[in-house]
């Protein structure tokens, strides 16, 4: 994080015109699209734009930035300055999520972590402990009676062909 008056050195020295974003970004050790972003927030909103204070943003807003930047050909970076949003990649989210899921989905609240399970589904209330073990039961008399049944068919299949007479 840098500090707001060093901004305003690096943005002040820009404006000069003796030196350019490359020679400045190497003589400060910061990324020259940084002193980009400042300069342009500087140029729109003078020291203010240098303290950017990231917020929570409406639906309204998140909108009108985004018609914004397409009705005026504007970039990531000079609608950031304009609108003082501290993160230009921000606006590119809402601008995916409006072309993507409508300018409603904007009025969602998405902060946070997203649900890796995707719709939750209503639990069902848990079975009493008992009727559970009553259906365990159940189903364990039914296997036996089946069974029984399957023993009890193969005798009498066998009486049969022994009670026939052989030729």
């Amino acid at each position: 994080m840098y500090s707001a008056e060093l901004k305003l050195e690096i943005v002040q020295r820009y404006l000069q015109g003796d030196v350019g974003v490359k020679k400045l970004a190497e003589e400060y050790h910061v990324h020259k699209g940084d002193i980009q972003k400042w300069r342009d927030a500087y140029l729109e909103h003078g020291m203010d734009g240098l303290n950017p204070q990231p917020k929570s943003y409406s639906g309204d807003f998140k909108v009108s930035v985004v018609e914004y930047m397409h009705n005026t050909g504007s970039s990531l970076r000079k609608t950031a300055a304009h609108f003082n949003i501290p993160c230009r990649d921000l606006i590119a989210r809402w601008e995916r999520i409006y072309y993507e899921e409508g300018k409603e989905a904007l009025y969602i609240e998405r902060r946070g972590r997203a649900n890796k399970m995707g719709i939750k589904k209503p639990h069902k209330p848990k079975q009493n402990v008992n009727e559970n073990e009553d259906l365990l039961a159940e189903v364990q008399r039914l296997r036996m009676e089946n069974e029984y049944l399957k023993k009890l068919n193969a005798l009498i299949q066998e009486r049969e062909k022994s009670e026939q007479p052989t030729k």
